[in-house]
């Protein structure tokens, strides 16, 4: 086994452990009692500390969709009536629409969702039926009851996948992760939210193309950091990747969570992880942690900035939340908390200078170096039709094979003549050399070499 097959091994059963980010905090999920609608809406502390509140004066996310690629959402929860725009299933044992909860943890996509675009719903009368009742209108603003999410105006696009366990449906993360990305770009998303994460740093070169693609689409990727008690002390894949905007977590304290975050110089900013609250399918709400979390509260405020300056560039958009994040841990940039803390009001009203690269890199420059042999273009992909999505890779080009000349096939012959007549101008040479010594052999009395070797002791020395 080669050292390249063998890496690769690792890195592929590391992906096929791939699991949802927030998936480390399931005890605190599954331990927390369902909470009452008309008191989750307090519970959510990080958008007035987070600046989302202040925000709001500027943008609601009106016009921009966002994809959750995740364990699918449920469009029938009351916070998210009238969210979801559109779905689809990337695993082949969801839902047509993306709306069936699959995997190792359901619920985790619901969570996600209406943390990242919940509307809130109006109270319930005495009379009323506890059925989801319509949500308000983005002109109306979030009803006073349920989850509120960081973009209430914003769309959702959801992208079931099937992760953290064996895929009845056969296709594995390294297949579903690159199809969800390609689906998202090819309908719309302009920010993709993807609270996973895995134990490898290191992802598989079917992901390139997908990723690059949503690069050359100016779409913004945000993508959960991991979680320390989940296994994940580094930041793991896809968070990795060149060009995403990787999120960190944050206790109650606002300091990096021990439990919830893992380091890793990709990390772009940080958000809160702890005490968190969202809704589950089936109308339900429950507390709690993890990156998984942290993320849509950063997608959010992406949808935020491309809500308010749609021609505004992917790059620009990174560049504006982690340059006004607020500095903390070691001064400047650093692996626990990248560029500081998310501080949404000051990335949708601070005066940013405009930037031609994104801060966090470029999948397209990471592949030039890292993928030689490989080449990428710099021009956009086409888009393909809905019918007939483009190939994931870029097929190999393969030189064309040309018949020899005759001058190609004389140079062997010619090297070979060459050299045998050196060989024998050598012998002849030797020959004569030691025709001579021996002639004159008697002519020196003194020579006391007699060509036997010196004598070796022979003795067993100590052991």
């Amino acid at each position: 086994m080669t050292r390249a097959t063998a890496r690769y091994r690792r890195t592929a059963s590391a992906l096929m452990a791939l699991a949802l980010a927030g998936g480390s905090a399931a005890a605190a999920l599954s331990a927390a009692p369902a909470a009452h609608a008309d008191a989750t809406r307090d519970k959510e502390y990080w958008l007035a500390e987070s600046g989302i509140t202040k925000a709001w004066e500027v943008s609601k996310g009106a016009g921009v969709k966002v994809a959750v690629i995740d364990s699918g959402v449920d469009g029938k929860h009351p916070d998210l009536k009238g969210v979801l725009t559109g779905g689809t299933d990337a695993s082949g044992a969801g839902a047509a629409d993306g709306q069936k909860s699959i995997g190792a943890k359901p619920e985790h996509g619901t969570l996600v969702a209406t943390m990242l675009a919940g509307r809130g719903h109006q109270p319930a009368g005495p009379t009323d039926s506890p059925s989801p009742s319509p949500s308000a209108s983005p002109t109306q603003g979030p009803g006073p009851d349920g989850i509120v999410g960081v973009a209430p105006e914003a769309q959702l696009l959801s992208v079931s996948t099937w992760l953290g366990s064996a895929n009845p449906g056969g296709k594995s993360d390294q297949d579903q992760i690159p199809a969800a990305v390609r689906w998202a770009v090819d309908n719309g998303a302009r920010v993709i939210n993807i609270s996973l994460g895995s134990t490898s740093p290191e992802w598989p070169q079917s992901w390139d193309a997908a990723f690059l693609y949503a690069e050359q689409k100016d779409v913004v990727i945000v993508a959960a950091a991991g979680n320390r008690v989940g296994g994940n002390i580094q930041v793991g894949a896809p968070a990795t990747i060149p060009g995403v905007l990787t999120v960190a977590g944050l206790d109650r304290k606002g300091v990096a969570s021990i439990d919830s975050s893992s380091q890793g110089i990709s990390i772009g900013v940080a958000a809160p992880a702890e005490g968190l609250v969202g809704g589950l399918p089936g109308g339900g709400y429950a507390e709690w942690a993890g990156t998984s979390g942290a993320t849509p509260i950063v997608a959010g405020v992406a949808a935020l900035i491309r809500s308010k300056w749609p021609d505004m560039s992917a790059r620009q958009v990174i560049n504006r939340i982690v340059s006004t994040a607020k500095d903390a841990g070691a001064p400047g940039k650093d692996p626990l908390y990248g560029f500081g803390v998310l501080d949404a009001e000051a990335a949708l009203k601070a005066d940013v200078p405009e930037t031609t690269v994104n801060p966090l890199g470029s999948i397209s420059d990471w592949i030039r170096v890292h993928r030689r042999g490989n080449p990428v273009s710099s021009e956009p992909a086409a888009l393909p039709s809905p019918s007939s999505a483009a190939p994931t890779l870029p097929e190999a080009t393969v030189p064309v094979a040309k018949a020899p000349s005759p001058a190609d096939s004389a140079v062997p012959a010619v090297v070979v003549l060459g050299f045998g007549g050196l060989f024998v101008c050598i012998i002849a040479a030797a020959a004569l050399q030691l025709r001579r010594v021996v002639r004159g052999a008697g002519a020196w009395p003194g020579n006391t070499e007699s060509g036997a070797p010196d004598a070796v002791d022979s003795h067993t020395p100590e052991s």
